[in-house]
């Protein structure tokens, strides 16, 4: 049995559930604009197992 079906509820609601939980999601993501500048990517080279440290690319982005 479905777990939406076992919580008593059909499936119409479930998805209205669904989507409003998505939507105030998507808003609480609005807001995580000024945390862009804290993020960072580092690049490593890996040859033959094992890190290749004359070519890593260490820039931050």
């Amino acid at each position: 049995m479905v777990l939406w079906r076992s919580a008593g509820i059909n499936y119409v609601r479930f998805s209205q559930i669904a989507a409003q939980v998505t939507k105030e999601c998507s808003k609480a993501g609005k807001g995580m604009e000024g945390h862009k500048a804290r993020t960072w990517l580092k690049t490593v080279y890996w040859e033959n197992g094992k890190p290749n440290i004359s070519n890593n690319n260490n820039n931050k982005k």
